[in-house]
């Protein structure tokens, strides 16, 4: 089986890795050179070395049974896959093209329309688990498609997640995904809130989240963000400007939906003016300094 894979970023590089390392002929495309020849270098270290390099994605997705895609963000996508150097002008008819990126419906019913004419199946596949999680194989992956296709993709999608849900039809995965991580941010902004209160009043920052994780406040993000604040390096694993693009996404689907979400509509504003004032590549916890400098307190252990 050819496997191509676009988009070698801190999910897609770990994801592709384990592919390689898993055996897999691949072609890989990147516009970093360096992400391309560290997932060949991956293969090589363990015994594989039919990995090649592409200089367009079209010229990766040439021949290939399955073509995956990590990228950014809607724009991205559709540009990745519609241009004539994209990922369906080298696709061959009958294969099977599976996106792993966080997407809006409306680019989903546009690029899957598409690949219907190029007698491509599609199938939106994003994940959950982060970048320890794609590294490790154990990501969840939500797919939205056709149930005979992912009957097909589903050996190859089990070498990077564990936990493999067939969620219905084109887009299902799509809207679980945003239904899900959304809850990350406004947790994130809870928890800083929570601290805030706490410090303020004079509880020490280490003692209050140890309370926090303790009570029924409990939760993934106060034991996985909650120390990242309280060393101040606000998470280097994920980006503040796609963690904004997420909630964007979010009041996307909302509005396609018809769902009012008002607090979704709160934290982006929030991550908003985090991008705003400290840049898109800052650590997607830097929307919790916001609040340390509204309130002249920073949340630390010390």
């Amino acid at each position: 089986m050819r496997i191509a894979f676009i988009g070698l970023g801190n999910m897609g590089g770990p994801m592709a890795s384990n592919l390689a390392r898993a055996g897999y002929e691949l072609a890989l495309f990147d516009l970093d050179s360096n992400k391309v020849d560290a997932v060949r270098a991956t293969g090589a270290a363990a015994g594989n070395h039919a990995i090649s390099s592409a200089t367009t994605a079209a010229e990766a997705a040439s021949g290939a049974d399955i073509a995956f895609t990590s990228l950014p963000n809607p724009k991205i996508i559709e540009a990745v896959a519609l241009s004539e150097q994209g990922i369906l002008a080298g696709l061959p008819k009958a294969s099977v093209w599976i996106d792993l990126s966080t997407n809006n419906l409306e680019c989903e019913r546009r690029i899957r329309a598409a690949a219907t004419d190029r007698e491509i199946a599609f199938l939106d596949a994003p994940v959950t688990g982060g970048i320890e999680g794609a590294a490790a194989g154990t990501l969840m992956i939500m797919v939205g498609g056709d149930k005979h296709v992912f009957a097909r993709c589903k050996p190859v999608l089990e070498k990077i997640g564990n936990r493999i849900m067939h969620l219905g039809p084109h887009g299902a995965g799509y809207v679980a995904k945003i239904s899900q991580v959304v809850l990350c941010y406004l947790n994130s902004v809870a928890l800083s809130e929570a601290l805030m209160l706490g410090v303020m009043g004079g509880v020490p920052a280490a003692t209050m989240l140890g309370i926090i994780q303790g009570s029924t406040g409990a939760s993934y993000v106060a034991d996985r963000y909650g120390p990242a604040i309280l060393d101040g390096s606000y998470d280097p694993g994920f980006a503040l400007g796609l963690a904004h693009k997420d909630l964007v996404l979010t009041l996307e689907l909302a509005r396609t939906v018809g769902a009012t979400l008002p607090m979704c509509e709160q934290v982006e504003a929030i991550y908003k003016k985090a991008v705003d004032q400290y840049g898109f590549d800052q650590n997607h916890l830097m929307a919790v300094k916001l609040l340390e400098e509204q309130n002249g307190t920073f949340l630390r252990s010390i």
